[in-house]
């Protein structure tokens, strides 16, 4: 018998994604278009660890000399190779009167690809913020070696707000304002270059009831990638909100999405397209022009989704949930729409009723015939 290998099709490459968990690790997680199976961890980096716990992460995707931060529990900030997880540097860095306390612990984080001013081929710039609004603008120059990751720092810090507690940070595609929002603290933008804020929003008016929706924002996301007056965020109260700060500082656009908060927000590279996610495990897809619903992903999503990312050219994207490993999702696919749905709900109810009405027949039948039964004798 000859001898036989089975060779996999190399016109559809693996896709890979690195994921996150609370005891520090980095995982590498893979999928094969092709076979409809569950994502595997190919790679771990790092050991387990709760005070390494990951709070947030960016990533630089380059050809040449990729970056990933990480934020971890105890303060630090790793900046680490995404290829092989080797560490390039690691810098401190301490919450304003609260030093290492996990009441001001980092929320957002973000990497810039581009050099700034100041900065070498051997450095980087990064921003992070806290939950109580500091916000770090901080130059690390990369050590040469493994051995010696301590690296060099600079920091500039500032408040972005007074009160509340920050849930996020988002930096637009030219990296040169950077978005913030949370807990009490109404959606603001900032100019990263002077460090000062130049736009504010402002909350809706009361509803016809006269109730008044408190201020909580969950995530946020830029629109377009060359214009930072657009962006998308998402509330506590299920509510989706378009922002444009070039005509108002109220919502364009706002519209409800099921009955849980709004966990997490992506835009797609259309410029109009944007995905849902929620605490209930709901992932759809919404046209932000209109706010019409285009379809609703299929998928096991059993818990709340903490994270979406859309493929720079494929058409897929990958969502993250608590204690599930990431799914795969192809935006082509026919999705689900509400339509559909509401009509599997009228089939559902009319054959409950179409079965009650023969069982009315069937009791009417009964009746006569004891009725004629009673004649005869």
């Amino acid at each position: 018998m000859p001898r036989t290998t089975t060779v996999e099709s190399s016109g559809c490459p693996p896709l890979r994604a690195l994921t996150f968990d609370i005891l520090g690790l980095i995982k590498v997680v893979e999928a094969k278009g092709e076979q409809k199976e569950a994502p595997k961890v190919v790679e771990k980096w790092g050991e387990p660890d709760a005070s390494r716990c990951v709070l947030a992460a960016s990533l630089v995707d380059r050809e040449f000399d990729p970056l990933l931060g990480v934020a971890r529990k105890s303060g630090k900030i790793e900046v680490l190779s995404p290829v092989n997880g080797d560490v390039r540097a690691s810098i401190s860095i301490e919450s304003q009167n609260h030093p290492g306390s996990t009441d001001n612990s980092i929320v957002g984080l973000h990497l810039f690809k581009g050099e700034r001013l100041g900065s070498s081929s051997r450095s980087c710039n990064l921003l992070t913020c806290t939950s109580k609004g500091q916000a770090n603008m901080t130059y690390v120059k990369m050590s040469e070696s493994l051995e010696d990751s301590g690296g060099e720092s600079t920091q500039t810090t500032w408040n972005v707000c007074g009160s509340g507690s920050i849930l996020f940070c988002k930096v637009d595609a030219d990296e040169s304002y950077a978005l913030f929002g949370g807990k009490g603290v109404e959606v603001n933008i900032w100019d990263l270059s002077q460090c000062a804020k130049v736009w504010s929003a402002k909350s809706p008016a009361k509803n016809s009831l006269g109730i008044f929706t408190p201020t909580w924002f969950t995530s946020a996301t830029f629109l377009c990638k060359d214009d930072h007056r657009k962006f998308v965020a998402g509330t506590n109260s299920h509510q989706v909100r378009l922002y444009d700060i070039s005509a108002q500082r109220r919502p364009v656009v706002s519209f409800d999405f099921r009955e849980t908060p709004i966990k997490a927000v992506a835009e797609d590279e259309d410029g109009h397209t944007i995905y849902i996610g929620n605490g209930s495990g709901d992932l759809a897809s919404f046209d932000i022009r209109t706010g019409k619903l285009l379809g609703s992903f299929l998928g096991k999503c059993s818990g709340s989704i903490r994270s979406i990312v859309k493929h720079p050219e494929l058409p897929v994207i990958a969502s993250c949930e608590a204690q599930v490993p990431p799914q795969q999702h192809d935006t082509d696919e026919t999705l689900q729409t509400e339509e559909e749905e509401e009509k599997t709900v009228k089939r559902k109810k009319a054959s409950k009723e179409h079965s009650g009405s023969k069982k009315l027949k069937t009791k009417k039948k009964s009746k006569r015939s004891k009725g004629d039964s009673n004649d005869i004798a």
